[in-house]
């Protein structure tokens, strides 16, 4: 289907999968040949075949029919494999050096195995498992890109594994497995405040792994971890997730990895214990080294000390290249800040480390040549680099920042005539990016933790300028790991145990209905709502005893205001927390009916309405429209969660307009009230206000951080914590949503049906954005001069489009030039809700040109 073509839709598809790639010649396939399903469904469609083996092999393709009834191409085929589905699939056993004690931080211990191949081998996968982080090398090659592998979760629960096809690194005779294991988070032996050193899985590192190759006469040969494998160290000699690297080059052991190594002096492993839990192929997006970054100065600040600037706040770790003698060490400490004499000030980052160094690498010549070292089991959140040690001057050449982070790939982005809202998205961008590795964390520095609050406040925006789908999915998962019985959070997952009775609460515990509900609103995704269906209800269960009255308080609140420390917001707690458990409530309910759960859904319903009467009765004054705490956050809070009968909207708008004229157009919020206010006054016809916040560049706003040099989102308005946090980043879902008006619609979810609502505002000349939706490109440009809104649209295949025209003047509206009357399958549908015509529109690319209406 073209996207451009209007009109275009699918009636009816077919899919076939079959075991081996010649069943697919025909129209029925042994796995799973689904026949013709009328049903213009293109997304989101099940397995329904055959069950399906470990290890098997699945090839497939499809076709659609379009409008005509007629049937297009089948697609080329592609292919899928089973991973190892069972425990009894396993044959390997976890190993580690024999020689570990849980009382020391010994170097990272290399594994290896030596054995012999037969000629005419069919092909090889490795399942591997490396903890806390590894690398695997097949004679002497290193195998795939990712880093930091696997991801982090509650190890005692859950653990990833890897498959990887070695088929090209093997070869007849000879072959050597190789791996490199590191401590990450599952020997977290750094004392700090969240007790990482306190979790029940922490031990040393250990490997499971099983090489399965396939022999030309049918048989398969296996290679598994047991004690025949030979323990050595290397060159990294420390490592630890917050403190850093340390590497001795002096102590490399070429070709350890490869045939032909003398390993005789190598000591012995032994079986050590399970992490516990479940071992789960590791399936979604992997970390990955995604670029790099020259310093754009250097500078000797006294002598012997160097600092390198980036010109970007990121997320990853420096690759320094030296040449000097034997011993030279060359110690590298990363910060986000300098002080006045232009040294590194690591204080805003360092001060939750209790023991050791933080985020300092360390680098031990071996004197031959030009040697270049950067880590490989630890991270780092800088734009900063301060380096000691270097023999001779450095240059600019001498240190590259490294950029790392789990690889998303774009789906969207925005930009428009401002210059200033244009920073703010790439520097969106850029704090999402650095602050995803295998969970979203808060920080890519002083913390890593995957905090609850901050990844369903950023969520909407990740969604439309990534692809997180099967991170997300990831992550959810963790929160049934860490759930207790009675259905209560911690305020960090995964946890080795912290954050259950400070830092949670109903503010921050919805991230686990609101990241499936956004997943579903985005995505069309039904599937993540039953998965994580049961936690929710626990959860629901949990508030609800702790309920007094309908209404809960505990937790944060509205984390970090602009004045004050982070818990001096002015909204009460108890206001954004009822809210919240109102939001819950009722999108639980939905997802009962949507999951067929009847009964449920009418429990829920029930219970929404007695929490909505609570929140009116306790926290809303009818007359004067405000809202207990008299804040931004409060009339904005119960204006964007829906807790205000449509006869009293104008009284608590008012109200909120008023606190933020008062404010002289600024945001007084924390974290909670700044995801709301922008776009609830948006829907309410006030975009421009929205517009003027947005734009601000003196305290509090985002282009005051931006006028002290920010390139990246900060924690908190006064800049003096972290300055890598995405917390404040729903501003980029504002741009989509709000300014350039791509909205999905929850009662035709994933795109379905494109609802394209912009706003243009005195002041903004342009607007262009595009999201890959799951039915294609949706595009939305405008631009609007002399009194003329001019709209370009375009709605991807097999979905279709709603578009709001900022007029009051239906005659001026045009669409090509010409009258909707006579354009096919448009048809009026408006107004909307401020008396903005509305037109319906199939799919295809649409001109609309309009008088445009001041007031949006």
């Amino acid at each position: 289907m073209e996207s451009g073509e209007r009109g275009q839709c699918q009636t009816a598809y077919e899919v076939c999968v079959s075991s081996t790639p010649e069943g697919l010649a025909g129209e029925v396939a042994d796995l799973w040949s689904s026949g013709l399903v009328q049903s213009a469904q293109s997304t989101q469609v099940s397995y329904a075949g055959t069950p399906l083996r470990s290890r098997q092999r699945g090839y497939w393709k499809v076709r659609l029919h379009d409008q005509s009834g007629t049937p297009g191409p089948w697609s080329e085929s592609a292919c899928f494999e089973m991973g190892l589905l069972r425990g009894t699939d396993w044959r390997a056993q976890w190993i580690a050096p024999a020689d570990y004690s849980m009382k020391e931080v010994p170097p990272a211990p290399l594994l290896r195995r030596a054995f012999q191949l037969p000629a005419g081998y069919k092909k090889a996968r490795a399942y591997v498992c490396g903890l806390g982080y590894y690398e695997f090398h097949v004679n002497g090659r290193r195998i795939g890109d990712e880093v930091l592998m696997p991801a982090f979760s509650r190890y005692d629960r859950t653990s990833y594994y890897q498959t990887w096809d070695v088929t090209p690194a093997l070869q007849a005779g000879e072959n050597v497995l190789g791996i490199t294991l590191g401590n990450g988070w599952y020997n977290c032996f750094t004392e700090e405040v969240w007790d990482y050193k306190q979790a029940p899985w922490r031990a040393q590192p250990k490997l499971r792994l099983q090489l399965e190759v396939e022999l030309a006469n049918g048989r398969t040969q296996r290679i598994v971890s047991d004690i025949s494998w030979q323990a050595g160290t290397g060159p990294i000699v420390f490592d630890g997730l917050r403190n850093g690297e340390t590497y001795d080059s002096r102590r490399e052991q070429p070709g350890w990895s490869a045939p032909g190594f003398d390993a005789s002096t190598w000591k012995k492993t032994r079986i050590v214990p399970s992490p516990g839990g479940t071992l789960r192929s590791q399936q979604f997006t992997p970390i990955r080294v995604t670029g790099s970054i020259r310093p754009v100065s250097v500078r000797e600040v006294k002598p012997g000390v160097w600092v390198f600037d980036l010109g970007q706040n990121i997320a990853g770790w420096s690759r320094v290249t030296a040449h000097g003698p034997a011993g030279t060490t060359i110690t590298l400490r990363h910060a986000e800040k300098l002080d006045a004499e232009g040294d590194i000030d690591p204080r805003n980052i360092n001060w939750f480390i209790k023991s050791g160094q933080c985020q300092t690498d360390q680098f031990i010549l071996k004197g031959e040549g030009d040697e270049v070292f950067q880590p490989r089991f630890t991270y780092h959140g800088f734009q900063y680099v301060q380096m000691t040690g270097f023999p001779g001057t450095p240059t600019l050449d001498s240190l590259t920042g490294i950029t790392v982070h789990t690889d998303f790939k774009t789906q969207g982005e925005f930009e428009c005539s401002h210059p200033l809202l244009n920073t703010i998205q790439r520097a969106a961008r850029w704090s999402t990016l650095g602050n995803y590795h295998g969970i979203p964390t808060d920080c890519p520095h002083r913390e890593k933790n995957g905090w609850t609050g901050d990844a369903h406040l950023s969520a909407e925006q990740v969604l439309l300028n990534f692809n997180p789908d099967t991170a997300y999915r990831k992550w959810l998962r963790d929160f049934h790991d860490v759930q207790r019985e009675s259905g209560q959070l911690p305020g960090i997952i995964p946890t080795g145990g912290w954050g259950y009775n400070w830092g949670s609460g109903p503010a921050w515990d919805s991230a686990l209905i609101l990241i499936p509900w956004y997943l579903y609103l985005y995505r069309g995704d039904r599937a993540v709502l039953a998965e994580n269906y049961a936690a929710m209800t626990r959860y629901i269960a949990y508030m609800t005893s702790m309920a007094s009255g309908d209404t809960v308080d505990f937790g944060l609140g509205d984390w970090c205001p602009p004045v004050g420390e982070a818990s001096d917001h002015k909204c009460p707690i108890r206001v954004t927390d009822t809210a919240y458990y109102y939001v819950d409530v009722s999108r639980v309910a939905i997802i009962a009916g949507l999951l067929g759960k009847k009964a449920d859904a009418a429990r829920y319903r029930k219970l929404a309405v007695k929490i909505r009467k609570a929140f009116q009765k306790h926290f809303l004054d009818r007359g004067t429209g405000m809202v207990t705490g008299n804040t931004q956050t409060s009339m904005a809070c119960a204006l964007y969660q829906d807790l205000v009968d449509p006869a009293d909207q104008p009284n608590v708008l008012a109200a909120l307009v008023s606190e933020v004229e008062a404010s002289h157009r600024h945001i007084d919020c924390g974290i909670l009230g700044t995801k709301y206010l922008l776009h609830i006054l948006t829907d309410l016809g006030r975009a421009d206000l929205a517009y003027a916040i947005a734009t601000q560049t003196d305290f509090p706003s985002w282009g005051h951080w931006f006028e002290q040099g920010a390139t990246t989102l900060w924690e908190n308005w006064n800049g003096h914590a972290s300055r890598n946090h995405h917390m404040f980043s729903d501003i980029s879902a504002w741009f989509y949503r709000g300014l350039a008006g791509i909205r999905p619609d929850p009662g035709e979810p994933g795109f379905k049906n494109v609802i394209i609502q912009p706003a243009p505002v005195p002041g903004l000349d342009w607007v262009k954005a595009w999201h890959q939706s799951p039915y294609g490109r949706i595009e939305s440009r405008w631009t609007q001069e002399a009194g003329t809104f001019r709209l370009e649209v375009t709605i991807p295949p097999n979905s279709h489009g709603e578009i709001h025209l900022p007029t009051s003047s239906v005659a001026s509206v045009c669409i090509d030039d010409r009258s909707p009357s006579g354009i096919p399958g448009v048809e009026p549908a408006g107004p909307d809700s401020l008396g903005r015509p509305v037109f319906k529109v199939p799919s295809g690319h649409y001109r609309f040109s309009c008088a445009v209406r001041r007031s949006c």
